[in-house]
């Protein structure tokens, strides 16, 4: 217990009945609890179970500092004082008590055994780690290295599989880097101890059945959760194998200070964190200059800001804005229910110049029907008017929170600041935005219908020909899931269950089970929509029912990284364009293959098979035409060397033709090349046993010329290229070898 807390000591003697000898007091740095600088804290007493002589020495937690004999197993905060930020400390108005029971230290206890990696919850686990690297497991000796590497694999893949289950993916950002560290630490031991066969998806297994009465959600997705740890440490695999080949080089280059760039180079270029590398090259006693890599990645920033334009943040622009908030206060957003509304200017700034020149201007409004890009809706565009002017409003964003800044072209006259203004959207460009982001929601919940209660977003862009849509899932969606996907979305059009948005607290909106999504903040009021069967927070501009959407369809699916989707769609207007477009090609593929378009694939097969068909008897009639000149060229060989160019032939048929010229009296050596068929370039040399030669010799210098290589080591020999223009080069080369051939001879 704390050294000045003479309150606890009584009660705990007097009332408890805890004889003195066994309270002992220590100082604020072990019994005195604060959640941070400032805030709620308060004097803890820490209670020890003693296990036995057998532990160590008697006397205490004061004499056991490593608690090997003297457990702890409970802490009880006495919550009392508030800390300010001066260090100073007040009395709370209402004092509680903040009670720490250690779970997996109880169940130590009440199984006997000594130490929580024994107990019921973690032996299978380390059981399945000692199988799967055949490595043994020695209960409470810490030191040795396979049994921390033991505990190290049952704990991580426990942890792995609850934080999976609570749908965390591993990623480089928040808690998905997390758990991508806890993965990768527990593979890199098992890979470091020989075990080339995946670990995570057998200890995972294992860790479900422990945990699965407890926690049901666990056992439910089991095999989810072995999926995406399974495609985790194949990649990381790797990753490793790669990485820790020239991390080993290096460290033993450098023994006691690993350079900068090495880490970089490894984190930039083979994806090997740097934490990795610190962890590694600490066990050698090796320090990874931090400050190196630091410059490094600075240098890498600058260079990627330095290709981008407009990146700058123009402070005395972020003070004209805070002005305009300071003078006349945030932007009144009444485009949920006007798409047009009279208003005042209260500021027009300067803003920037367009591609054909002409300049722009920053206009803000004390109202606006016009909504700012946010939540993956793109901004508004319309225009506003005044007496004096008209301007076109090109896009609508917040310039600070809750401040919307109009940018627009000057049409007409001018806009000043006191003017009445008619602020008016693009109407038909609003519903189809509208329509698009209704259908991501609706889309949003069929993906969770097909794909599974994991898939969550992780980004949108709503606009107003298409919407796309980010979403967090293991691996690509099949063709058929697609069909279900869609089949589920238009159900839900077709039902034309009516839109309906609404504010409401963040804890309503969560019992009536909207969707929120971590990392995103909200504040005590949500707006919510809901529309069908989904249900979702949400800030931006919907349709009035689900009808309003049209048809949605699926137009792409792909990877934006790891574990995360994209998939695009149409909605309304865009869905019935892109399907009359898709009718048309169809029936124009189907008149020029001479079938209907309901036989539109057997017809385009038939055709296939009839130009492979003629393909094939073009190329064997090739072939003959040219093993019929082998006679031909053989006379027009030269002190029985015949080289010679021959295009349009497959690489097989001219070593047919090299071979058949090679046969004809007279002949010793042969070299033919061609542009083929394909488009490539072939080099053949075919020699008899008295040239004096090896055909390969002949040719190996000549592919250079044809950006190529090849060869062979007996009387015939080949080679390629991509070089076509080359091509009269290398029979040059090849004619120059033989010519020696023949001189030496």
């Amino acid at each position: 217990m704390h050294e000045s807390d003479d309150e606890a000591e009584a009660i705990w003697h007097e009332q408890v009945g805890v004889p003195m000898e066994r309270i002992q007091r220590l100082g604020d740095k072990d019994n005195f609890w604060q959640m941070g600088d400032t805030g709620p804290c308060g004097p803890c007493s820490e209670i020890h179970i003693d296990r036995g002589p057998a532990f160590g020495p008697a006397g205490g937690p004061l004499h056991d500092p490593h608690g090997d004999r003297y457990m702890e197993f409970w802490n009880l905060v006495f919550m009392q004082y508030n800390q300010a930020p001066d260090g100073s400390r007040t009395l709370l108005p209402k004092p509680s008590i903040d009670t720490g029971l250690g779970l997996e230290r109880m169940l130590c206890l009440l199984q006997g055994v000594d130490a929580v990696w024994e107990t019921s919850l973690m032996q299978p686990l380390i059981d399945q780690a000692c199988s799967l690297t055949g490595r043994s497991y020695r209960a409470g000796d810490y030191d040795d290295r396979d049994s921390f590497a033991m505990r190290v694999l049952a704990e991580h893949a426990r942890s792995a599989a609850m934080l999976v289950s609570d749908g965390v993916f591993p990623s480089n950002e928040n808690r998905g880097y997390v758990l991508r560290r806890i993965i990768r630490r527990a593979v890199r031991y098992a890979y470091l101890l020989g075990t080339e066969r995946l670990v995570m998806p057998t200890l995972v297994d294992t860790a479900v059945d422990v945990m699965g009465n407890a926690y049901p959600d666990v056992q439910a997705n089991r095999d989810f959760i072995v999926n995406v740890l399974t495609r985790e440490e194949e990649r990381f695999r790797q990753t490793l194998k790669t990485g820790l080949v020239i991390l080993e080089d290096e460290l033993s280059e450098h023994t006691q200070s690993l350079p900068g760039g090495t880490a970089f180079l490894l984190h930039d270029t083979y994806g090997f964190p740097l934490e990795l590398t610190q962890e590694i090259a600490g066990e050698r006693g090796v320090v990874v200059d931090n400050a190196g890599f630091d410059a490094e990645m600075k240098a890498q920033r600058e260079r990627a800001k330095a290709g981008r334009k407009g990146n700058a943040t123009d402070e005395d622009r972020l003070d004209g804005y805070r002005e305009v908030v300071e003078q006349h206060g945030i932007t009144e957003f009444v485009g949920y229910t006007d798409d047009s509304a009279s208003a005042q200017v209260v500021a027009v700034l300067p803003g920037g110049t367009l591609d054909d020149g002409t300049d722009t201007v920053e206009i803000f409004l004390d109202r606006t029907p016009f909504y700012a890009e946010s939540g993956g809706q793109v901004g508004d565009t319309g225009t506003i008017r005044t007496e004096g002017g008209v301007a076109e409003v090109l896009d609508t964003t917040f310039a600070l929170p809750g401040l919307r800044r109009h940018t627009a072209r000057i049409e007409s006259g001018e806009i000043l600041v006191g003017d009445a203004a008619t602020a008016g959207i693009d109407v038909a460009r609003r519903d189809a935005i509208r329509r698009n982001h209704t259908g991501t929601h609706i889309l949003h919940h069929a993906l969770r219908k097909v794909l599974g209660e994991h898939v969550k977003q992780a980004g949108s862009l709503v606009g107003p020909d298409r919407l796309r849509f980010d979403f967090s899932h293991y691996e690509a969606v099949t063709a058929d899931e697609i069909r279900r996907i869609e089949a589920i979305a238009n159900s839900e059009t077709l039902a034309n269950a009516p839109a309906r948005s609404f504010e409401t607290t963040k804890d309503e909106a969560t019992a009536l089970g909207a969707i929120a999504f971590f990392g995103d903040k909200y504040g005590d009021m949500v707006r919510v929509l809901e529309v069908g069967s989904s249900i979702e927070l949400c800030g931006g501009t919907h349709v009035r029912a689900a009808g309003d959407i049209g048809a949605i369809k699926v137009i792409n699916e792909s990877s934006i990284g790891s574990n995360l989707r994209r998939i695009e769609a149409t909605t309304g207007d865009n869905t019935v364009r892109l399907l009359q477009r898709d009718s048309a090609a169809v029936a124009e593929a189907a008149r020029l293959v001479g079938s209907p378009a309901d036989d539109l694939v057997a017809g385009v097969q038939r055709r296939l098979d009839e130009i492979k068909a003629l393909h094939d008897e073009l190329k064997a009639l090739r072939g003959k035409l040219a093993l019929g000149r082998a006679g031909e060229l053989a006379a027009a060989g030269v002190d029985g060397r015949v080289i010679t160019r021959i295009d349009g032939l497959s690489p097989g048929d001219l070593r047919d033709l090299a071979v058949a010229v090679r046969q004809q009296a007279g002949v010793e050596i042969v070299v033919l090349g061609g542009v083929t068929d394909t488009g490539g370039v072939s080099l053949v040399a075919a020699v008899t046993p008295t040239s004096g030669t090896a055909a390969g010799d002949l040719i190996k210098d000549a592919a250079k010329a044809v950006g190529g290589g090849g060869g062979g080591k007996g009387d015939i020999a080949t080679a390629g290229g991509k070089n076509p223009e080359g091509l009269d080069e290398a029979l040059r080369i090849a004619a120059a070898a033989a010519e020696v051939v023949t001189v030496r001879s």
